[in-house]
């Protein structure tokens, strides 16, 4: 996404400079007017303004209108679990998605993330879009030649794809909601993409994609576990709901049971001391960018792959 961040705001779709509007506000709640700022700047100053709201009155909630990308929403939910609260972020932008039965786009992957704390289990973090696939994971399938799986996509008539394909051109296909078929439970996806569409553009007093809206739509709320229980005993029932998860006896073939925000707990570990791998083509563009922009190029640990 950030060579698209760099073309957008090259375009003057997004503005590099620019604060915020509150719109609207009570002692709970909040809608801003992001004035094309960037959702990757702005994102965590309004998950900032609903954990304090949270802080405060028990639960924050904020909604974000005209806004650029928000990049991994799980980051925001994250906020608020860092200050002892449940953290719930969601997202709109795009229109790729095609409903149930449905032959043309009107939806956009609408990721939903939600954060929890625990005391000495990592913290539990579910960030998914509610489609079948996640946009970037094609553009990454089509750079490394990958193959997708059935009931990811359809083509321009809204048909599913039945067997493992490449991708030639993401524009002359669509993405199927969450669970692929009607059979297989994509009126569940639907119905998610459509929430998350409700408590960002609706509510936020916006346009969705299919009426018509621009630019990104985002929701960030904070329920402050203390306004609704002991924090220190939510806690230790996390770290014990979570191990009961962690200890399941995998099925064969398996090396163990995960939950939500394991894995990325421990990359998150591993990386920040070994470095984020890239993909050769990745680096190739930030040296190129980098050049271009006169920043300074970005480090490397290691040898190139």
């Amino acid at each position: 996404m950030l060579r698209a961040y760099v073309d957008r705001y090259g375009e003057g779709t997004l503005k590099a400079n620019t604060g915020w509007r509150i719109v609207r506000e009570s002692p709970s709640t909040a809608t801003i007017d992001a004035e094309k700022g960037h959702a990757i700047i702005l994102g965590p100053k309004a998950m900032e303004l609903a954990i304090n709201k949270a802080r405060n009155v028990g639960i924050g909630a904020v909604t974000m209108f005209n806004a650029g990308h928000s990049g991994p929403i799980g980051h925001y939910a994250m906020l608020a679990a860092d200050q002892d609260m449940i953290g719930l972020t969601m997202t709109s932008a795009g229109m790729k998605i095609v409903p149930t039965f449905g032959a043309e786009p009107r939806l956009g992957t609408n990721p939903i993330a939600i954060a929890a704390p625990a005391r000495n289990e990592a913290p539990f973090l579910y960030d998914a879009a509610t489609s079948s696939v996640a946009g970037n994971k094609l553009k990454l399938a089509q750079r490394v030649g990958a193959k997708l799986l059935p009931g990811w996509i359809a083509d321009l008539d809204g048909n599913p794809n039945e067997e493992p394909v490449s991708i030639k051109d993401i524009d002359a296909i669509n993405i199927l909601p969450l669970g692929g078929t009607r059979e297989q439970g994509s009126h569940k996806g639907y119905g998610f993409g459509m929430m998350a569409e409700i408590m960002t553009s609706l509510l936020s007093g916006s346009l969705p994609p299919m009426l018509g809206g621009e630019l990104s739509r985002h929701f960030f709320a904070a329920f402050n576990i203390d306004a609704f229980t002991d924090v220190e005993e939510f806690k230790d029932t996390m770290d014990e709901t979570l191990k009961k998860l962690r200890t399941t006896r995998p099925t064969p073939g398996h090396e163990r049971v995960l939950y939500a925000g394991l894995a990325e707990h421990e990359d998150m570990v591993d990386r920040r001391i070994n470095g984020i791998p890239l993909h050769k083509e990745v680096l190739e563009w930030f040296d190129h960018i980098t050049g271009e922009l006169f920043l300074e190029p970005i480090e490397r640990l290691g040898r190139d792959e």
